[in-house]
């Protein structure tokens, strides 16, 4: 095994969160961050490429577009789903 640290990569400001997210259809949501950066976040390949049942089920777009924000973070059905938020400042899921 080797491990590998780029010490070109932009670091990830220290407190960052989630202002606002909107969904706009299609598992796609427009997330604003407290340092006014904006991202658009395409959670379909995600969760169609997952086997487990419990991500799967968010497949249905009904219960994907009722999350929420907690802490500056998303949150679906109280941390069923959620993903690190410098992941998802990075638009890596």
């Amino acid at each position: 095994m080797r491990i590998v640290q780029d010490f070109n990569a932009t670091p990830i400001e220290e407190g960052l969160e989630i202002k606002s997210a909107v969904y706009a259809g299609d598992y796609v949501l427009i997330l604003k961050f407290n340092n006014e950066e904006e991202r658009s976040i395409d959670f379909g390949p995600f969760l169609k490429k997952s086997l487990h049942p419990s991500i799967s089920r968010y497949l249905d777009q009904d219960l994907f577009s009722q999350f929420s924000l907690v802490n500056g973070n998303l949150n679906w059905n109280d941390y069923d789903l959620i993903f690190p938020i410098e992941d998802l400042y990075k638009g890596n899921i």
